[in-house]
């Protein structure tokens, strides 16, 4: 989905995957640790990047 919408919010993401937002908030954060995704930019006006 962010290779899809890079400038997707967590919200739209949890209601996409049916998840909460803090549960989106970790996997995203677990994604960064290894480095397979990264967000570039401001926060509201970012997008994320999938490195791998």
């Amino acid at each position: 989905m962010l290779k899809k919408k890079p400038s997707i919010t967590r919200r739209e993401l949890a209601q996409e995957l049916a998840l909460s937002e803090d549960g989106i908030k970790y996997h995203l954060r677990k994604l960064k640790e290894q480095n397979r995704i990264r967000h570039v930019g401001a926060t509201k006006k970012g997008y994320w990047e999938v490195l791998k």
